[in-house]
């Protein structure tokens, strides 16, 4: 079974989704796992946002991002929460995000405005780079 199919296989039932946006989840959730399999994770302090596709938010500015307190081998499709861009909660999942993580990628998602996904991370390789002079 492949990481996309892994990630297929828990996304949401839910027949009143956009199928647009069963499809971010998934791919979303897909890249979680693979960055979890290459050993990009510091323990629950990284993210990965996802702007959600016009199709489903009628231009709004919404994203998917991995629920806060969860390592990235843990983030399904269905576990994915759908966040503005202030950062609140729209799904009604019951998982909350770490606000300070949004606040980076609110940031770039706003200055860039073809920005479809950004990616976070604290590898250990970074974070020894980053402490140079």
């Amino acid at each position: 079974m492949t990481t996309l199919d892994i990630a297929a296989a828990s996304a949401p039932k839910n027949a009143a989704m956009h199928p647009d946006e069963r499809q971010a989840r998934v791919q979303l959730a897909a890249c979680y796992r693979i960055f979890d399999m290459l050993g990009w994770t510091e323990m629950i302090y990284n993210h990965i946002t996802l702007r959600v596709p016009d199709s489903v938010s009628g231009g709004e500015r919404q994203f998917l991002i991995n629920p806060f307190g969860l390592h990235y081998s843990e983030v399904t499709a269905s576990n994915l929460v759908k966040i503005d861009a202030q950062g609140r909660v729209l799904d009604g999942s019951q998982y909350p995000v770490n606000p300070a993580g949004f606040v980076v990628h609110a940031a770039i998602h706003q200055g860039v405005p073809g920005a479809h996904c950004v990616m976070h991370t604290h590898t250990t390789a970074g974070v020894a780079v980053a402490c140079l002079e």
